[in-house]
């Protein structure tokens, strides 16, 4: 930020506004609509921000699921086809872009998405969108302390002992 080096978690990055690299402002507000609908907090605990700087990353030290699948880099092309095509089957399905959709129409378009249904479906492969995305949201959402401590698990940094190198 500003010339300098500030190291931040995706939710701090989120609060405090850091402009995206990777992906437009309407790709983050998809992204972000959908992941709250796949884990709950998803929006909160920065998504965009967290898959952002992860595709700015060499592809070798991103910590994103899609690594390990067979999508060839640079993931960014995997994103923007998967977000377009959410947005372009929702207008399609239901005249509105999937930020708009209610809540019970957001979770069904997923539910659609997640068992291939969407007729209109122009984009990765749908069941993959969905595990990706889904990925991305668990990760974010809960793959933190704070995240651990809302599911109510401990952090594991207060169960084990010290170690000394």
């Amino acid at each position: 930020m500003g010339g300098a080096e500030v190291l931040l978690t995706a939710a701090q990055a989120r609060a405090q506004g850091v402009p995206l690299r990777m992906l437009t402002p309407e790709e983050a507000r998809t992204l972000e609509a959908v992941g709250e609908t796949l884990a709950l907090g998803a929006r909160q605990a920065g998504i965009a921000h967290f898959v952002d700087q992860q595709l700015a990353l060499p592809p070798g030290y991103a910590l994103l699921t899609i690594r390990i699948s067979e999508v060839r880099p640079p993931y960014v092309d995997f994103y923007r086809a998967a977000l377009g095509g959410i947005d372009r089957a929702s207008q399609t399905l239901l005249g509105r872009k999937y930020v708009d959709l209610t809540d019970a129409e957001q979770r069904d378009f997923v539910t659609r998405l997640r068992q291939n249904k969407i007729e209109s479906w122009q984009g990765p492969s749908q069941s993959f969108v969905y595990g990706t995305l889904r990925n991305d949201a668990i990760d974010v959402a809960y793959g933190t302390v704070e995240g651990f401590a809302r599911l109510g698990v401990p952090y594991m940094a207060h169960i084990l002992p010290e170690r000394s190198w």
